[in-house]
């Protein structure tokens, strides 16, 4: 389910099995990147089975999972990685907060 949408990439069905794979066992992106609409992001630290973060050039990606959804934030500068962790892990906190 999709709740917000602006100019996002499509998603591969093996980029997000990779994803979920990451957050059941965490480090499994780290070696290859991750990979999502076609663009590789490296990953950096993040919080193991609740958020993913990637880097790539002067952008990246926060990835925040709940009980229903994954949130995904891909930013480019002048948006730093502060604000994009920001926004995408408080929306993840008020979805798991209302029990999604």
């Amino acid at each position: 389910m999709i709740f917000f949408l602006t100019a996002f990439p499509q998603f591969k069905p093996d980029e997000i099995s990779a994803i979920m794979k990451d957050f059941d066992e965490p480090g499994s992106l780290a070696p290859t990147g991750l990979h999502l609409g076609g663009a590789k992001y490296m990953v950096i630290q993040g919080e193991p089975g609740a958020v993913i973060r990637g880097k790539k050039g002067s952008g990246g990606i926060t990835v925040k999972k709940t009980s229903q959804a994954l949130i995904f934030g891909i930013y480019e500068e002048p948006l730093t990685p502060g604000q994009c962790n920001m926004i995408v892990e408080r929306l993840g906190d008020y979805l798991l907060d209302q029990g999604l």
